[in-house]
């Protein structure tokens, strides 16, 4: 198993751990699961085992040929050449459903975690949820709570969108290469409708960007100096009050629902 470094592989070698993933993501008989970088296949066996159909995206054209062939006798499977993040996601998962939402399923380069994340709560309206192995460390950010250290913008933004669960942990030692780090699975499930409903959704979401970009400052400064060109201060400040949250208080400090409410007072 020869792993190149340019596209972040590490294979998986201990055949329990797809086993887990699968069971854990939920997948049945009627759905169909998008799989990114099925890499040899460990995990794809497991998902076309137990779902209706598989569209593997696989972005080593080394691969390609012998994932294809591997999986010839399995016809709920395919696979696809490309780079995910490139790749138009409802297109393939109206072609894989028919326009039911699907499931993702992965064990997600580390360098491109944050990218693929994001491209799939943009996707949320054709995916329902995804089961993703991850490096410990960023599960622990996503399911961190307000306060705390690991606590951090896309925490706040994937509890917007989805709720987050850490599944279980998966040592270094079950991989090939080995990597420097511990892995963990998450399962993010894709709310129908959103956990709270901004009158601004783009403010709200810049707002959001906005509680973390200076993590020294409070959250009152960060407000002022990333929309200080469009409310003044006395305006911020008003808004402040009126969503009851102390000027003093820093991002780290605030949930999803405080966000929202200043949103809303700044909105007014």
């Amino acid at each position: 198993m020869n792993a190149k470094k340019q596209f972040g592989q590490n294979f998986l070698t201990d055949p329990r751990i797809p086993c887990r993933i699968v069971e854990l993501s939920g997948v049945g008989p009627e759905d169909c699961v998008i799989e990114i970088g099925p890499g040899h296949g460990i995990l794809t066996r497991e998902l076309a085992a137990r779902a209706l159909r598989v569209a593997a995206v696989e972005i080593d054209s080394d691969l390609v040929p012998e994932l294809r062939e591997k999986f010839a006798d399995a016809p709920n499977v395919s696979i696809t050449e490309g780079d995910f993040l490139q790749t138009d996601v409802k297109a393939l998962a109206n072609g894989l459903s028919g326009g039911k939402r699907v499931c993702v399923c992965a064990n997600i380069p580390y360098y491109i975690t944050s990218p693929i994340i994001l491209k799939l709560l943009e996707e949320r309206e054709c995916v329902r949820s995804f089961t993703v192995m991850v490096q410990k460390e960023f599960a622990e950010r996503l399911c961190a709570k307000k306060g705390s250290s690991d606590y951090s913008s896309l925490t706040v933004l994937c509890s917007y969108y989805a709720s987050v669960k850490k599944l279980f942990a998966v040592p270094a030692g079950c991989f090939t290469p080995r990597p420097k780090v511990d892995s963990a699975v998450i399962r993010l499930d894709l709310y129908d409708t959103p956990a709270v409903f901004p009158k601004d959704e783009k403010l709200f979401l810049e707002l959001i960007r906005s509680a973390f970009a200076y993590r020294r400052k409070t959250f009152f400064n960060c407000v002022q100096s990333t929309h200080g060109a469009r409310f003044s201060k006395q305006e911020i400040a008003q808004a402040f009050e009126k969503a009851s949250i102390a000027p003093s208080v820093r991002g780290e400090e605030l949930d999803i629902f405080d966000i929202c409410r200043l949103s809303d007072a700044l909105s007014e």
